[in-house]
């Protein structure tokens, strides 16, 4: 006589595998840290929406917005060259 119990191993290991697959994105976007911002309204009237961001760490390597990175909100995909320099902000 054989065991069913081996039935539910792979279904139950194929879940598991994928539950890790989805999940580990989301643990990398919390171990960068990240903050959410509040949304706001600006000088001229233009409402900006809440978002999240990367915490400060003074690298731009990191950064959802640059090549290679993934935003885990949004899952867009990163375009920023991080060996470019980056223009001045005008004030």
């Amino acid at each position: 006589m054989r065991c069913q119990g081996h039935r539910f191993a792979r279904p139950l290991l194929l879940a598991a595998v994928l539950a890790l697959a989805w999940a580990a994105p989301l643990a990398e976007a919390s171990a960068q840290g990240s903050s959410q911002r509040r949304g706001y309204v600006t000088r001229n009237g233009v409402y900006v929406p809440p978002s999240h961001q990367t915490k400060p760490d003074g690298t731009k390597a990191n950064n959802w917005s640059t090549r290679g990175n993934v935003n885990p909100y949004t899952g867009r995909h990163g375009t920023v060259d991080p060996s470019k320099p980056r223009a001045p902000r005008l004030r």
